[in-house]
């Protein structure tokens, strides 16, 4: 009786982390930026965070070994295909804000506000957005969800790009913590199940 009633406490436990997991709004995705072209060097990583509460959409990337020097950066979307493909530009048009220029290395760090129509291309925002900033927020974080979203860094050697990534959502760690929790709950329930 004493494992049931521990069980219970475990139970209950559980379901109460859950809840106040299930209010997060913080979506990461990453990815190692890699050659985009024939004979590019570059390689590096990229982190997007987006903010659902706030809008905001924070971005770092790191990256070196360029056979150029850098010119432009930007994140496109939509692809025809998951992973592969090009596509015009969806944020920021020209480049992204403070993105360092005539550098083979560095790394760049950024908050765009995702609120804003001047976060977005216009063609995104009309040909993917509907129209809208909302509608090419939305569409964005589809695009990164299906895969079809990518972040690329343009050189002077490769003016159409040299390496590039499709970011992938990455688990947030509360999230594997609960799969602990519930495997952990499995294992348990059946030792209980046992004895009995």
């Amino acid at each position: 009786m004493r494992t049931r009633s521990w069980q219970s406490c475990f139970l209950a436990a559980t379901l109460s982390l859950t809840s106040s997991l299930a209010s997060a709004t913080i979506y990461t995705y990453a990815a190692d930026l890699g050659p985009e072209a024939q004979g590019a060097t570059g390689s590096g990583i990229v982190k997007l965070k987006f903010d659902d509460a706030t809008n905001d959409l924070s971005i770092y990337a790191g990256f070196a070994g360029l056979s150029g020097v850098t010119t432009v950066a930007h994140i496109h979307c939509c692809t025809a295909a998951a992973g592969s493909g090009t596509i015009g530009v969806a944020v920021t048009p020209v480049t992204l804000p403070g993105f360092p220029v005539g550098v083979s290395a560095g790394s760049y760090p950024a908050l765009i506000d995702l609120d804003l129509a001047s976060s977005f291309t216009s063609g995104f925002i009309n040909n993917f957005g509907g129209g809208t900033v909302a509608g090419a927020r939305t569409a964005l974080f589809a695009g990164l969800d299906a895969g079809t979203a990518y972040f690329n860094i343009h050189t002077s050697t490769f003016p159409g790009g040299e390496i590039r990534a499709f970011p992938e959502r990455v688990p947030e760690p509360a999230s594997l913590l609960l799969g602990a929790i519930g495997i952990g709950a499995l294992v348990l329930t059946r030792r209980g199940r046992r004895r009995l």
